[in-house]
């Protein structure tokens, strides 16, 4: 009989190896779950609105405050977004020249939110109506906007 000098341990079997081994498997797919479900839950369009909605939210208070926090070339786009459905693309490219005339800062953003009218007049009059309203309003980015919505 032979006799060694160490003793024999029992490799990979103590409770310590067996919680790291557990925890090696786990941990990757915990992680890649939640980073999956905090992608998901962004708002990847721009769109600041929540798919939760708070009671603040819903209060005329929580709306004021979330148009305060925006930046006021897009309060701007979105009240000329709905003056375009309430009445016409040429009210709303009144308003949008005014508005600038005003207020000289939204001078840079006037060709995006024009843009932004030309594309929303197609999808509401149709891209033939839509170009009867264009006028040189910052730099004819209306009409621009009509085309690439059509193109």
């Amino acid at each position: 009989m032979t006799h060694s000098i160490h003793p024999q341990t029992r490799r990979g079997r103590g409770p310590a190896r067996r919680i790291g081994r557990s925890l090696a498997l786990v941990l990757p797919v915990v992680l890649v779950l939640s980073g999956t479900l905090a992608v998901a839950r962004v708002d990847w369009s721009g769109n600041p609105q929540s798919p939760v909605l708070t009671a603040a939210d819903t209060s005329a208070a929580g709306a004021s405050s979330r148009a305060a926090s925006r930046a006021p070339q897009d309060v701007l786009r979105d009240q000329l977004l709905m003056e375009l459905q309430k009445k016409d693309p040429g009210a709303a490219l009144t308003q949008l020249q005014q508005a600038v005339n005003d207020r000289p800062s939204l001078a840079k953003h006037c060709v995006s939110i024009a843009r932004s009218l030309g594309k929303a007049a197609v999808r509401v009059y149709g891209p033939t109506k839509a170009q009867s309203y264009a006028r040189p309003v910052c730099d004819t980015s209306f009409a621009s906007g009509v085309v690439a919505a059509n193109g």
